[in-house]
């Protein structure tokens, strides 16, 4: 039996040819994403090494966590406290999810716009990368800068006396816009694909 013949690619015009391979201008913007991504590893590791350090006693490295943070008290800080380790740990959640939303703008946007990936079958392809598309991407993109949004206000009410109403205010309206942008986005993508409705029995 035969092999089947496998189908050739259509052959473009050059101008077409051309305006098609002017996606992969967009591959040095997903590299510098990728350099970003490994300055923001090294930041989480040395926020993450000065509070090991500064649970074992040492000021330097409880001195530099403070200020990182933002951290204002009348009182000196001498030593961690529970408003403190929240801050500093908000800060590293607040890096990994700024770090996931990089991998999903870098792997989505590569694959949806740039060139396929083909994981297919493979044991670590990324569950949300079966079903990607700009819209998809789209939304979950937004979701993520909502979980963004809602670490730097839950720090900023954590650490509020050191802001002004102004800026509670500010971050507050803030975040509800980004909120009601997610819901319209939402929103359209769901008026420019409804579910399938199921066929009558």
């Amino acid at each position: 039996m035969s092999s089947p013949i496998p189908e050739k690619s259509p052959v473009l015009r050059p101008i077409p040819r051309l305006i098609f391979a002017s996606r992969w201008l967009q591959l040095p913007l997903y590299l510098g994403l990728i350099a970003a991504q490994c300055v923001y590893v090294y930041h989480f590791l040395v926020e993450l090494l000065h509070l090991l350090e500064a649970a074992f006693g040492s000021q330097t490295a409880l001195a530099a966590l403070v200020e990182s943070i933002g951290y204002v008290t009348d009182a000196p800080v001498t030593h961690l406290n529970e408003t403190v380790i929240m801050l500093v740990l908000l800060a590293l959640i607040d890096v990994v999810m700024i770090s996931n939303l990089l991998i999903m703008v870098i792997v989505g946007g590569y694959e949806t716009f740039v060139s396929r990936i083909n994981l297919d079958g493979h044991p670590d392809q990324p569950e949300w990368l079966d079903h990607v598309n700009a819209s998809v991407l789209k939304v979950k993109l937004a979701m993520s800068i909502i979980g963004i949004s809602s670490i730097h206000l839950l720090k900023t009410f954590i650490n509020a006396a050191n802001y002004t109403d102004k800026v509670l205010i500010a971050q507050t309206v803030i975040h509800i816009a980004f909120l009601l942008s997610a819901m319209a986005i939402a929103y359209t993508d769901r008026l420019m694909s409804p579910p399938a409705r199921s066929a009558p029995h």
